[in-house]
């Protein structure tokens, strides 16, 4: 029986997630490999809510408060078998607050990929979910690197969530300048978008690639 852990401190952050992992960057941010086939999901159903996705043809998503998945980043094992009914899941929306310090906000990228790759060598089928912080996450200049892009391949299908994120006129920035750089430098195929995709932040940037939206679970029940 696996040994049940409290918090993420009881290990390390989890290292026993990537003892097995090829790392990318300075800060080794451990890597998810390219799937063999780009799936676009159905529908989404954040982890919370799970055993609400009719049939279980949704993807599960972690877009919704940090307290809702914190199990799947401390007890991973435990969930394994369970999320192999779903067709996959997008990484952990591990938040990245812009006022946090930048240690913090690198150990979010951290565990998002931890997990990430545990569950894909794990036989589920993973999409990354690209999150940044502030301009030091996505901009070179500070730390001579993206680190909120490392451990993702090029040319793929990754996923962003807007669903909180763009409320205020700061945050509306921060994710419409990290948008700008994910796309330059990972340059996907295809990205998902869980929640509004308002022109201000998208407009000019639908061309870049194909984006596909999904309302949140709030939303997607209402239209119901």
């Amino acid at each position: 029986m696996t040994k049940k852990i409290e918090n993420l401190v009881d290990e390390g952050f989890r290292i026993s997630l990537v003892e097995t992992a090829f790392f990318d960057g300075k800060f080794e941010i451990p890597h998810i490999d390219l799937p063999n086939d780009i799936i676009i999901p159905t529908g989404m159903v954040p982890f919370s809510l799970r055993g609400r996705s009719k049939d279980k043809k949704d993807f599960v998503c972690f877009y919704e408060h940090d307290i809702k998945f914190r199990e799947i980043l401390t007890n991973t094992d435990e969930y394994i078998d369970e999320l192999k009914q779903y067709p996959g899941i997008i990484t952990p929306d591990c938040s990245l607050y812009i006022d946090a310090p930048l240690c913090v906000q690198i150990a979010s990228i951290y565990l998002n990929r931890a997990v990430g790759y545990y569950l894909s060598k794990c036989g589920i089928y993973v999409i990354p979910n690209i999150r940044w912080g502030d301009e030091r996450t996505y901009l070179p200049n500070h730390l001579g690197e993206r680190v909120a892009f490392q451990g993702v391949d090029k040319h793929s299908i990754v996923s962003v969530g807007t669903y909180g994120q763009i409320k205020s006129k700061e945050s509306k920035k921060f994710f419409r300048e990290g948008l700008v750089e994910m796309l330059k430098v990972l340059e996907p195929k295809v990205v998902l978008v869980y929640g509004a995709m308002p022109d201000i932040i998208f407009g000019d940037l639908k061309e870049k690639t194909k984006f596909v939206q999904y309302p949140d679970w709030t939303t997607r029940m209402k239209k119901k």
